[in-house]
């Protein structure tokens, strides 16, 4: 079950794993490592301030909302969220700052997707979990078309996965997006990359060049620092991986037991 804790700065947990960290007082402050790394891919994605149409599939406590809203004033902002009981959770201990620009909706994720409007988003966040594993039916080449039909020409997806050595599910995930995709890049800690420990990976898609120089300066300079693969590098790390297809699509692995545990 959903839990907070905090006055006004909350840790939000599900089933003992954490969630989300909102700060209340300073939506810049971004706790947990890959929600700074899916924010430098916003830095990155136009012009400091620029405003920009994002769809967010997945909300938590919508710490990352929280930050384009402060860092892009006057973006447009759609969060899919399935948790009923978690969106109204929030709603009463974190709500939103007035005109944030920000609009919550109770769906399924994928369904939502493929009924929103062709065209329509900058970005695409996906970082969707039931429990503690991405569900199948976000891990799909058809489910990567529908997110390519509703971004804009130039427009960026960035998901958060989890995965460990040998990293069968995140190879396949690359061989996914790469069938819909011309360009990817993964963003992820060395020692997840040398597989190490199970952990977090951002992977990002687009059909336009991605901001790799850029963002590989800013996770280089994060307090933990991550690493961007792309190009001859990433083709090696998913070379014999394939698509897959609604059919085969399976969730990500269950983490091993503590690996995302807090307290």
């Amino acid at each position: 079950m959903p839990d907070v804790d905090g006055e006004r700065a909350w840790l939000l947990t599900v089933d003992g794993a954490p969630q989300s960290y909102v700060d209340l007082d300073d939506p810049h402050h971004l706790e947990f490592e890959y929600v700074r790394r899916l924010a430098h891919v916003l830095d990155g994605a136009a012009e400091p301030g620029l405003p920009l149409d994002l769809l967010h599939l997945g909300g938590g406590a919508l710490t990352l909302p929280r930050y384009a809203a402060a860092t892009r004033a006057g973006s447009r902002q759609t969060v899919v969220e399935f948790d009923a009981g978690l969106v109204e959770l929030v709603a009463e201990h974190l709500p939103l700052p007035a005109g944030s620009g920000v609009t919550v909706h109770t769906a399924d994720a994928r369904a939502w997707l493929e009924t929103a409007p062709a065209a329509s988003a900058d970005v695409i966040v996906a970082d969707v979990f039931g429990g503690s594993r991405v569900p199948a039916q976000l891990t799909s080449v058809e489910y990567a078309r529908q997110a390519a039909r509703v971004l804009r020409p130039g427009g960026l997806y960035a998901a958060n996965l989890a995965d460990g050595a040998p990293f069968g599910f995140l190879r396949a995930q690359l061989a996914t997006f790469g069938a819909v995709f011309a360009e990817l890049a993964l963003v992820a800690e060395p020692s997840v990359l040398r597989g190490r420990r199970f952990g977090n990976a951002v992977l990002l898609a687009s059909d336009a060049e991605l901001p790799v120089a850029a963002l590989s300066r800013r996770c280089a300079a994060d307090a933990f620092p991550a690493r961007v693969e792309y190009g001859a590098p990433l083709a090696r790390f998913m070379r014999g991986a394939a698509p897959v297809p609604d059919a085969e699509a399976a969730p990500s692995p269950a983490p091993p037991e503590g690996a995302f545990s807090v307290g």
